[in-house]
Parts: C-alpha cells; structure tokens; sequence
C-alpha cells in the first residue's frame, strides 16, 4: 500500500505541474523515474523490489504491450504502405547497425567478450515508443520524421528480441533453435491480426450488439485477449501488441475512435506506474556498483551509437539536417530494453549482473535525456504552437 500511495501523490504532482511541464524541460517520466529512485530501498526504503520477482518483469512487459497496442491503433496498413521506406530504413539497416555499434563501444570501453558485447547492443538496439511519444506528439515535427519514429519504435522491439534470445543461447553454451524463434516472431504477427479481426467479425453479427457506454472497451478486450493468448503459447508479444492495433485501426476505424482517449489514458497511467518501479529498482549503491568506463559506454551509447546507424542507413534520402537530427537523437531507451535485462540477469551467463546494470544506467539516462529535451529541441530547429501538448 505504501507504494500504492507514492505512486498516488506522484500522480497528483504530476497533473499540478502539468502545463509547466508542457513547456519547459520538466518531465513527468523523470519525476516518476525520481520519486521510484527516492522511495527504493537505496534511499527511503519504502518500496522494495526483487528483480527476480517474476511479477517485476510482466508487470514492465504488460506495460510496453499497452503502448505498443495504443501505438498499433494509430496506424492503418495505408498508413504503413505509404510511407514505409525510411521506417524500413531504419529497421533493416539502422537497428542491425545501431547493434553493431554499441557492440565495439562495448568491447572497446567495457572490455567484454565480443558476444556479450553484442548481447549488450541488442538489449539496447530497440527505441522505445513510450519516450519516443514525447517528440512524436509534436505537430510542429514533420510529419514523416514523427512517423518514422512511430513506426520504428512500435515494431523494433519485436525484432530485437530474437536477437538477444539467440546471443543469450551463445553466450550461456545453449542451443537456441532458430525455426523456434522464427515461429514465435510469426506466431505473435499471426494472433495480432487473426484475433482482433475474429473479434470485430462476431461483432458485427446479428448475435451481438455493443452498448454505448461499452464502446470504449471493445478494443481494450481484444488487447487484453491478444496478450493473454501470446503469453500462454509464446509468441512475440511486442509484434503481437502493434500488429493487433494496426488490425483494428485497418478494419474498424470506429473502434479505434473509440478506443483512442481511454486507451492513451490506460497507457499513460501503466507507463508512469512502470517507470515508478524501475526507479525503485535502481538505488546509489546500484549505481556506484558501475565503475566509470560504464558511464562512458552510457553516454556513447546514446549520443553516438544510433547517429551513426542512421547516417548510414537513411544516406541518399531526402531528409533535411532537421529531420536528420530529430531522428537521430530521439531513439530513447525504455521498457524494451529493461525487460531484456531482466531475461538476461535470470540467466546463468557471468556477465548477467554487469550487463543488467549496464542496461539499467543507459536507459535511465536516456529516461532523462530524452524526456528533457523534446521542447528544447523542437522549439529550436521548428518553434513552438502554443496549443501543443506535452506526452
């Protein structure tokens, strides 16, 4: 209960300083970081946490699938055809780059094995939609930039994963079966559309009719079955989360519609309660346990990394420096990563504790980085409308 009442005065904090935070570098996702940190076991001690509490790490996988469902349901499949080439881009050869990249850091900074390096750069390849939410909200950003982030970020995390399944089977001396995970990434693709689209087919028929005070559940059930039936068999979660919204924003715009407000709040409500927990997680002997070429790795990971992958992957286009800038620097870290620290500290690798703190300190960094720094920038290279809201 006393985190229950941390995370309530929080809350009301939060919606005090809310149109000052809508214009300044305050954000509500660092004050959540702040009071989780503060009232961790480092410091108050008044919420304690285990990371290897199971309940830790579906709670944080619960929260990503909510934001990526929420995220799904703002694209349509014209929306994805239309404008797929730089979201492929960056998917294709950004994230395999970005890999790449933070792997040398790591092995030239942190002197790990080039397989826990690369294990490393996959937990951290993915951007995170929650965060990337702060820039994509802003009107004044082109709309091709806010959709390549969109895009990039609600379908990232899928890709990821098998990634850092398969280098966790290396660097622990397992065998990881390829065909497994394939099927998993093509099972969570193939519940995402074949769920919502059975729903929204009954729906329809005449054995059935939804009450208007009920409308705004509808596609939150549908979610909420998609995430129950990936877990149960295994499928890819995160792809099954943004395909499912993008199923129901392509078939039943209604749906979406109705959807849209009560979702956004339902999302924004489990994205400040994860970030709580995270913060509670972390603590200053959590951090003073990273030595100093950790934090040199942090702030190379996140101020070269992904502006060297994508000045690779989007070369030739025909995006301005603004654009370039804005796509570069807003690829925070988040939820994503988090949960795969935590799969990579039930590990038995030795590395898996260095790893998770290592996992852990750059996307609190990038928590903070990132969520300060959207009005600055937009504001700079665009100006600012005054009706804009802040995420």
């Amino acid at each position: 209960m006393v985190a229950v009442l941390v995370f309530a005065v929080t809350l009301l904090l939060a919606v005090f300083l809310s149109e000052f935070a809508r214009r300044s570098i305050l954000s509500t996702a660092v004050l959540f970081l702040a009071a989780g940190f503060i009232a961790g076991e480092g410091m108050m001690d008044w919420i304690r946490l285990d990371t290897s509490n199971p309940v830790v790490s579906r709670f944080s996988e619960l929260a990503l699938f909510s934001v990526l469902f929420t995220d799904g349901m703002r694209i349509r499949v014209a929306d994805l055809g239309s404008a797929w080439r730089l979201p492929g881009r960056a998917l294709l050869f950004g994230l395999p780059l970005t890999v790449l990249v933070m792997a040398l850091l790591a092995r030239w900074t942190l002197g790990l094995t080039w397989i826990e390096a690369c294990l490393l750069g996959a937990a951290l390849s993915p951007t995170d939609p929650v965060f990337a939410a702060a820039i994509v909200g802003r009107e004044e950003i082109p709309h091709r930039i806010r959709h390549l982030l969109n895009v990039e970020s609600g379908v990232n995390d899928g890709i990821a994963l098998p990634f850092v399944l398969v280098l966790l089977g290396l660097a622990s001396g397992t065998q990881v079966s390829e065909t497994m995970l394939l099927g998993e990434v093509a099972l969570g693709i193939l519940l995402g559309m074949a769920i919502p689209w059975t729903a929204l087919q009954l729906e329809k028929t005449p054995l059935f009719s939804v009450a208007s005070r009920y409308e705004p559940f509808d596609a939150f059930a549908i979610g909420l079955l998609v995430f129950a039936v990936a877990s149960l068999t295994h499928a890819n979660e995160f792809l099954a989360a943004f395909t499912a919204g993008v199923t129901i924003a392509t078939t039943h715009p209604l749906a979406r519609e109705q959807f849209h407000e009560f979702g956004d709040r339902l999302a924004e409500l489990l994205k400040l309660a994860a970030l709580l927990v995270f913060g509670a997680l972390m603590s200053i002997q959590f951090l003073a346990e990273i030595d100093w070429t950790g934090y040199l790795f942090a702030f190379l990971a996140l101020a070269v990394a992904r502006p060297v992958a994508l000045s690779v992957a989007l070369a030739g286009s025909s995006i301005t420096w603004r654009e370039w800038l804005i796509a570069a620097w807003f690829g925070p870290r988040g939820f994503a990563s988090v949960v795969f620290g935590l799969i990579i500290l039930r590990s038995a690798i030795d590395a898996a504790d260095r790893l998770f703190h290592l996992i852990a300190m750059v996307v609190a960094a990038s928590i903070i980085a990132h969520s300060s720094t959207d009005v600055i920038l937009s504001r700079w290279l665009y100006g600012e409308r005054p009706e804009q809201a802040r995420a």
